[in-house]
């Protein structure tokens, strides 16, 4: 029991508790905040800068909406921001809601309202360039929010961030949201290190429980057997032993490439899971995979819709969505399909009748109707939301989406389904990550809505439990910095700071800190090595001499005998390959050894392979062969000519034991051998090398060569040698990784000062922005150097708004890769062709500017959109647009957004008034139709 002086002390501390900032925001909340949310918001409170990482749905956004609330209470400012535009509408619409339309604004680049309010939403970008313009709006401003901060290991996106944490002024308390991460300790000691005080709260409980699930022929299955908390499997949890079963006797392969996991099978566990039962296994024929309508009819009688069904195709989630359709699916009821065609016809009021075909309106809403629909990023805009709007009303029930479904907007799912484990990643497929799956998942259960969430893995084919159960428990999800500088970073940086301070800054990066935490790692290896050396120098000791010279010697011998040995091979094979060169039909070729050893007759002289000829060729035992060069170590030489009838078919059996005694018969007639000089005999090129009779002469003659233990001391010398070598190659990685951020800050001012953007400036070392550079600093496209190239030099001048839209399209493009193809032939007349070709020729130039300078070059430029741009610019329909490319409607207005984008940079920034002026009715003619009513 405690004393009075302690429940005194304790009565105080409550009532000091509740008059809190934290306790007023925690009254107006409609549930009790949890224990993470609570430690975030009380070091915000305290004066420090937060790094909260916790699961998707966890409620990280309360510390940020807390930094808001004190914003407000407090008479500054605060700054919301997010990676995309689609995440800052979201989020704009939930604070006006809370706090009142006059006190919240909105800027994303395309989009300004109430851009003063004490409270404003942004994109990540806005608020870079805001801080390099020297924005008044920064002034007051004492709380950014950071919300999805791990976006900054996008290669794209990311080095944003990096900039924006870096130049913001020191006063600025910054709130980071970020997913969950295995190393955010890592990245709250930088935060700490760059921005003072950081707190990093960390939380891996989910608020719904996750439970794992396989979906096969035989019905829903538990992953974990039995006895396993889902909450928290552990590293290596049991796996359900009659999902075991179920798996092998869905198996007509035979064997599966996965075993029971230490006998495991024999734990007991439900047999179907807590979402449905596998029923008794039957014997029957492997079906095909489940279709995706059959899995989804699965998921409504287990009670497990809504859900999002992530399919990693376009395609695939389209035909998804089709095929539910034609099974008849129907998964709303009349009160349902009625709300969800009031909102369509309500979101769909701002598009043309016209379009409405183009767009596949009616197969979509048809869809909608029935519960099902597809999320990409080829839907326009405005369908997007709208599906996020009725699945988040609960009126669609089942979402096919890509992988961009999990990155982007809040819209949570009692269950999330996949039918694969591995993704296309642009080049290959690869298996999914822990981090990745854990993404994906982690929609799976509504907070306040679902007691447990639900991830189901479709079963196909090759299933191996033991990898999902991999997948699923482990929460690996590193985050690695993509920062890299810009050629617009560089001049901005130059213009703010000068180039001194710009590489201390650059040192200060995530990208730094994580290389130089890399070389604490490296260096201590160094060290292991450098006493491992010592101890093999003393271990080489001889009494007689310094047995490290008697070892360089012996290496010297052997890379010598290597060498001659390498060139007498290269002698060899380029002799075969003269002489394969000057074969013809029926020649008998004699093949000295190697594995193709024997004689053989020509069938096919051959057409010149990667190594030359490779004629066909009919042996002795009646076998067809292709000779190449690589084949024959000693040689070829043609020693008889004979007859090949006209007709032979070389896949006749007879005919190729008639034709191969023909060239016995051959070889025993002295009159068909053709007459050869003799060959001489093949010396070996290191009896007659004079650098080699040296080398062994002095080794003979070296103390160390009469050593008794000689050999003991030469293994010991080769493992120095070894070392040192890899020991010398980890210090060039050492140097490598040191300053490595500013040394390619330095390259590329070297590449500025080449093209006239920087120049020496009045310090030792120091530089100035040119004029030139001026307009580079207000251009922040990917291809900012070459935008700014093409400006400078009149590349772009005299076009119209629709020519203009459409060159800058070619500098914003880039296809997918499953859309690249011939780029269709350009409209708008020789003054476009000419602007384009100009535009690719500064492309080059530059190219051949980074390349002199060793820096990683310019992307080429995608002529794919120029055609569709002009035509749409110039006011054809959409349906026109689109006729001549292999756009979805979707891609088109991203794009074209990116295009008003650049052409709004360009407004700002061109140096010819003409230009400024073309750009800005380009804006106007981009920005209509379906570009202009779709928000995101």
């Amino acid at each position: 029991m405690s004393s009075p002086a302690e429940r005194y002390a304790a009565a105080r501390a409550r009532a000091a508790a509740e008059r809190t900032e934290l306790a007023r925001f925690a009254r107006g909340l409609p549930f009790e905040l949890d224990d993470f949310q609570t430690d975030a918001c009380r070091a915000l409170e305290a004066g420090n800068g937060v790094l909260v990482a916790a699961p998707t749905g966890a409620g990280k956004t309360v510390v940020g909406e807390f930094a808001v609330h004190l914003a407000l209470r407090q008479g500054v400012k605060a700054f919301y921001t997010t990676p995309i535009k689609a995440l800052s509408n979201q989020k704009f619409h939930d604070l006006v809601a809370e706090h009142g339309a006059d006190r919240v604004g909105l800027l994303t680049g395309d989009t300004t309202v109430n851009g003063e309010a004490p409270v404003v939403v942004m994109t990540t970008e806005v608020l870079r360039n805001m801080l390099y313009a020297g924005s008044r709006t920064l002034d007051d401003l004492e709380y950014v929010v950071m919300d999805e901060v791990h976006y900054l290991a996008d290669r794209f996106r990311g080095p944003v961030w990096e900039e924006v944490i870096l130049h913001l002024p020191a006063r600025v308390q910054i709130v980071s949201l970020s997913a969950t991460v295995s190393n955010a300790e890592e990245l709250g000691d930088w935060l700490t290190e760059v921005r003072g005080d950081t707190t990093v709260v960390v939380s891996e409980i989910r608020p719904v429980p996750l439970w794992q699930h396989v979906l096969g022929a035989d019905g829903l299955f538990d992953l974990y057997a039995g006895h396993v908390d889902p909450t928290d499997p552990g590293v290596d949890p049991p796996i359900n032993p009659d999902l075991v079963v179920a798996l092998r006797r869905s198996s007509r392969a035979g064997p599966q490439p996965w075993r029971e996991h230490g006998g495991r099978a024999r734990h007991g566990g439900r047999s179907g899971g807590r979402a449905g039962r596998g029923g008794a296994p039957q014997d029957r024929p492997r079906p095909r995979r489940l279709p995706r309508s059959a899995v989804v009819e699965v998921l409504d009688r287990a009670a497990l819709l809504p859900a999002i069904f992530f399919v990693f195709s376009r395609a695939g989630c389209d035909a998804a969505v089709a095929h539910c359709v034609r099974s008849g699916m129907r998964l709303t009821t009349p009160a349902e399909q009625e709300a969800i065609r009031a909102l369509v016809a309500e979101r769909a009021s701002a598009i043309p009748r016209s379009d409405l075909g183009v767009l596949g309106f009616w197969e979509w809403s048809q869809a909608l109707e029935r519960g099902v629909a597809a999320h990409h990023a080829g839907l326009l805009p405005v369908f997007k939301e709208t599906v996020e709007e009725l699945f988040s009303r609960g009126l669609v029930k089942i979402v096919f989406a890509t992988e961009t479904l999990a990155l982007g907007i809040n819209m949570p799912a009692r269950s999330v389904v996949l039918d694969t484990l591995t993704k296309w990643d642009g080049s290959a497929h690869v298996d999914l990550t822990p981090g990745e799956y854990t993404q994906l998942t982690g929609r799976a259960g509504r907070r306040g809505i679902d007691v447990e969430g639900h991830a189901v893995v479709v079963e196909h084919g090759h299933l191996d439990p033991v990898a999902l159960a991999g997948l699923a428990s482990r929460r690996t999800y590193p985050l690695r910095s993509s920062f890299r500088p810009t050629y617009n970073m560089a001049v901005n940086l130059v213009a703010q700071v000068g180039r001194a301070r710009a590489r201390e800054v650059l040192e200060q990066s995530f990208a730094q800190f994580q290389a130089d935490r890399a070389v604490v790692g490296l260096a201590r290896q160094a060290r292991t090595h450098a006493e491992a050396l010592a101890g093999y120098a003393e271990a080489m000791t001889c009494h007689l001499g310094d047995f490290a010279e008697y070892a360089e010697l012996r290496r010297a011998l052997s890379a010598r005998e290597r060498d001659l040995n390498r060139e007498s091979s290269r002698r060899r094979r380029a002799s075969a390959r003269a002489e394969l060169a000057g074969v013809r039909r029926g020649d008998v070729l004699e093949i000295p050894a190697g594995r193709r050893a024997g004689h053989a007759v020509v069938l096919d002289p051959g057409t010149d392979g990667f190594d030359g000829p490779e004629p066909t060729v009919l042996t002795q035992e009646g076998k067809v062969r292709t000779l190449r060069a690589a084949d024959l170590g000693a040689g070829v030489r043609t020693v008889a000519r004979m007859r090949v009838p006209a007709h032979f078919a070389p896949r006749n059996p007879r005919a190729r034991n008639d034709l191969a005694a023909s060239l016995r018969s051959a070889l025993a007639d002295p009159k068909r051998r053709v007459e050869r000089a003799p060959t001489a005999p093949d010396r070996s090129a290191a009896q007659d090398d004079a650098t080699i009779a040296e080398l062994r002469r002095r080794l003979r003659s070296h103390p160390c060569h009469g050593c008794s233990e000689r050999e003991d001391h030469a293994r010991w010398a080769e493992r120095h040698h070894r070392l040192e070598q890899e020991h010398a190659a980890l210090v060039r990685r050492i140097e490598g990784r040191t300053s490595s951020i500013a040394r390619v800050f330095d390259t590329v001012c070297d590449v500025l000062g080449s093209a006239g953007y920087l120049a020496p400036g009045t310090g030792e070392g120091e530089l100035r922005v040119t004029e030139p550079g001026q307009t580079l600093r207000r251009l922040y496209a990917e291809n900012d150097l070459l935008v700014a190239q093409c400006l400078r030099h009149g590349a772009w001048d005299g076009l119209d708004a629709a020519q203009l839209a459409a060159v800058v399209a070619a500098v914003v493009f880039e296809a997918r890769r499953d859309d690249v193809g011939e780029p269709p032939a350009l409209p708008g007349g020789p003054r476009l062709a000419r602007a384009v070709d100009e535009t690719v020729r500064w492309w080059s130039r530059l190219t051949d500017l980074e390349e002199q300078h060793r820096l990683s070059a310019t992307r080429p430029l995608d002529l794919g959109l120029v055609a569709a741009m002009y035509r749409w610019a110039a006011g054809k329909s959409l349906g026109t647009v689109l006729t001549d490319t292999d756009l979805a409607a979707g891609d088109f207005v991203r794009w074209a957004k990116q295009v008003v984008d650049l052409l709004d940079q360009v407004a700002q920034a061109a140096g010819s008034q003409a230009t400024r002026s073309t750009a800005r009715r380009a804006v106007e003619q981009v920005r209509r139709g379906v570009v202009a009513y779709s928000g995101a």
